[in-house]
């Protein structure tokens, strides 16, 4: 026996070095809650102070710290937006686009840990720009003042954004639009445009070259369509702001390669006011929307097809005059981040996997008229 224990005793002594060699290890694989990165917002600041993206660590456990602030070059409006879109992360997380609303300009940064690098900024190619979309080395923007949905491509050497002539198209019905967002289908063949003054959603196909075509519009199931996010299969997820006090829902379609719109559920009330920005996590299972009016944020669950269920009327609140606008996954989708416009905070919440949200953290010090957040 003691000479089995005697064999047995290396064994051991390896299996506990390779514990705590795993340890170790435990912040970078996010075994212990997840990769570090960060969560970006955008100032929306005009002059003097000018516009800027605040810059907040995440650990591995989803806290936030302040990591600064770094000017884009040009200038905000101060006040919301009233758009989805503001600040976007590019696919492989490398580079942030910002709007400009106050100077009709975008700004282009490298990211690199916690700093970022102003690279560029362009002209919007209209007035006004409150929302962006990119796909691969193709960037849209949505000029709400113009208003029309302009593209770029992203010049691979130095990253700078350079106008796509004939991509430029203006919205069917004009000024009495009030859009709220531009964004990729999954596919990248459709730029869908959803109109809050005109209840209408906007598509545009795209061609081999990148060009935008002329817009095709269609009547939205739900009152006031505002920010929409992508499930599985081309279903299109659309937040409706509704027209009072407990009008909020939120609408499925599903979206063809020639631009179509089918409605899968209509607007499915959650009891709450005003939903505004739409997310979805990489699983595609849940749906989550923020109810600007009743400080909450809704749950949904998204089955294979796109039929929507409400999960929770309230999944999370941030209470009274919070006005939580904004929100992020992370790259994993592991943590939500919610803007808070009303009160300038940031609420953070761990997602679990029955789709119920968690609090993990929350920062302050945002100042008024801040819009627009990205996370990884």
């Amino acid at each position: 026996m003691s000479s089995r224990k005697a064999h047995l005793r290396p064994f051991r002594l390896l299996s506990a070095a390779s514990v705590v060699a795993l340890l170790m290890l435990l912040p970078q694989t996010g075994l212990a809650g997840g990769r570090t990165g960060d969560v970006y917002v955008l100032t929306n600041q005009p002059q003097p102070t000018g516009n800027a993206v605040m810059v907040f660590h995440r650990d591995a456990a989803g806290m936030l710290t302040s990591a600064g602030a770094f000017a884009t070059g040009g200038n905000g409006t101060g006040t919301g937006l009233g758009s989805q879109g503001a600040a976007l992360l590019s696919g492989d997380s490398r580079l942030l686009f910002a709007v400009n609303a106050g100077s009709n300009s975008i700004s282009v940064f490298a990211v690199s840990g916690d700093r970022l690098t102003l690279l560029d900024t362009v002209s919007s190619g209209g007035s006004q720009p409150i929302s962006l979309t990119v796909r691969h080395n193709l960037l849209y923007v949505l000029n709400a003042g113009t208003p029309n949905i302009s593209g770029f491509t992203i010049e691979p050497a130095r990253h700078l954004l350079v106008p796509l002539p004939g991509s430029t198209q203006a919205l069917s019905r004009g000024a009495a639009a009030a859009p709220a967002q531009v964004a990729f289908g999954p596919d990248g063949d459709v730029l869908v445009v959803t109109e809050k003054g005109t209840n209408f959603i906007d598509t545009f196909t795209v061609d081999d070259e990148g060009l935008a075509q002329p817009g095709v519009s269609f009547p939205s199931n739900g009152t006031t369509p505002f920010g929409f996010a992508f499930g599985h299969d081309n279903v299109a997820i659309v937040s409706d702001a509704g027209s009072g006090a407990g009008s909020a829902a939120v609408s499925s379609y599903e979206l063809d390669e020639d631009g179509n719109l089918e409605v899968i559920t209509p607007a499915l009330g959650d009891t709450q006011t005003a939903a505004c920005w739409v997310v979805v996590p990489r699983n595609g299972r849940f749906a989550y929307t923020s109810n600007t009016g009743s400080g909450t944020v809704s749950s949904y669950t998204v089955s294979h097809g796109g039929n929507l269920a409400l999960l929770n009327a309230v999944a999370a609140s941030m209470g009274s005059g919070s006005a939580p606008t904004d929100m992020a996954f992370t790259d994993n989708s592991r943590f939500l981040y919610v803007l808070n416009s009303g009160n300038g905070t940031i609420s953070g919440f761990r997602v679990q996997a029955s789709g119920s949200l968690t609090p993990v953290t929350s920062a302050a010090g945002l100042p008024a008229g801040a819009t627009g957040i990205a996370a990884r």
